[in-house]
This record gives structure tokens, C-alpha cells and sequence, in this order.
């Protein structure tokens, strides 16, 4: 079931994961900054923003699947990149592009199942578009385009696998913490 208006308990709970995962995206970028350094002298330090995107992206799948609202994986999604850049993280304004391209990927996902599915096909859905959608940002925004097609491959699939865990699993076991809990209802 779709709802298609929010509630005041929908935008308190939209503004909460915007929140939170902002305070989440600023933490890891210390974590991005580590495994740059980490990778770097083997020839994979680019890897580490594959690695790392399904942190910043679980914001959009976790507000889409909770709020079950079009917009809201948007919203959650572009939320926690601003609060991520007024926290001041090294990317600033930037933020909110990405932030923005990570929430048209999010919600390519729900808009794929129409909003009406609400399981892990739709969780699946929405990492490989995030996946894509992401990647093919990052292609003009990091110029991933002078990497060789063997890099690119093994980018790809670390990011996929990086999504799916972050923005796929755990979302899902937040999720389901959340409604055995009680504090959610679907």
C-alpha cells in the first residue's frame, strides 16, 4: 500500500533520518579518507569511494521503504547530504548535488515497482539503480571515464556490493527492527 500525501509523523520522521544519516555521511567520510590512504599504494585508491557509497546512499532507501510516499526516498536522500554539508564535511556544497543524484537513484527503485512492492526485489531494485545512477555521476563528476575497463568492472561491482549491504540489508534489518519495535506499522 502507497500512501500518496505525508503526515506531520511522516516529515518528523523524514527530518529524523535526514538527521541522522547526515551525522552517519559526515562520520564516513573519515572512513572514505582512510581507505583512500589504505588503497592508494596498491593502485585501487579511487576504490574507496565505491567502497564506501552505500553508506551515503542509505538514507534515500531506508525514508522510501518507511514512508512508502513517491518523493520520499528523494527527500531522505538529498536531507542527509545537506545536514552532512552543514556539519562541514570536506565537500561541501557539492553535497547537494550528490545528494541529489543519490536520491534520483533511490528513487528509481520504488518508481520501478510503483510504489507498490515493498519487500528485497524492491531493495535489489534500488541498488543497481542507485548503482548506476550513481556511477554513471561519478563517470563526469571523478572522471572514472580514464579508467581501464578492468577498473571500471571491478569499481562497479564493489559498488554494487557496497549498496546492497548498506542500502539493501541493512536497511532492510533497520526496518524490520523498527516494526518489532512497534514504532513503525506496514
Amino acid at each position: 500500500m502507497t500512501k500518496r500525501s505525508l503526515h506531520l509523523r511522516d516529515i518528523i520522521l523524514l527530518a529524523l533520518i535526514g538527521i541522522i544519516f547526515g551525522v552517519i555521511y559526515f562520520a564516513a567520510g573519515f572512513v572514505y579518507n582512510g581507505l583512500t590512504v589504505l588503497l592508494t599504494p596498491i593502485g585501487y585508491g579511487p576504490m574507496a569511494n565505491d567502497l564506501t557509497m552505500g553508506i551515503w546512499c542509505m538514507a534515500g532507501p531506508l525514508a522510501g521503504f518507511l514512508l512508502r510516499t513517491p518523493g520520499a526516498a528523494f527527500f531522505g536522500e538529498f536531507l542527509g547530504a545537506a545536514v552532512e554539508m552543514l556539519l562541514g564535511d570536506q565537500w561541501g556544497a557539492a553535497n547537494l548535488i550528490s545528494g541529489a543524484v543519490q536520491g534520483i537513484g533511490s528513487e528509481l527503485g520504488f518508481t520501478f515497482t510503483l510504489y507498490k512492492m515493498y519487500n528485497w526485489l524492491t531493495l535489489l531494485i534500488s541498488s543497481l539503480t542507485l548503482t548506476f545512477v550513481t556511477f554513471g555521476w561519478d563517470w563526469f563528476r571523478n572522471g572514472y571515464n580514464h579508467f581501464s575497463g578492468q577498473m571500471l568492472i571491478i569499481m562497479l561491482i564493489a559498488r554494487f556490493i557496497s549498496m546492497f549491504v548498506f542500502s539493501g540489508i541493512l536497511v532492510k534489518l533497520i526496518t524490520n527492527l523498527l516494526q518489532r519495535a512497534h514504532l513503525i506499522k506496514h
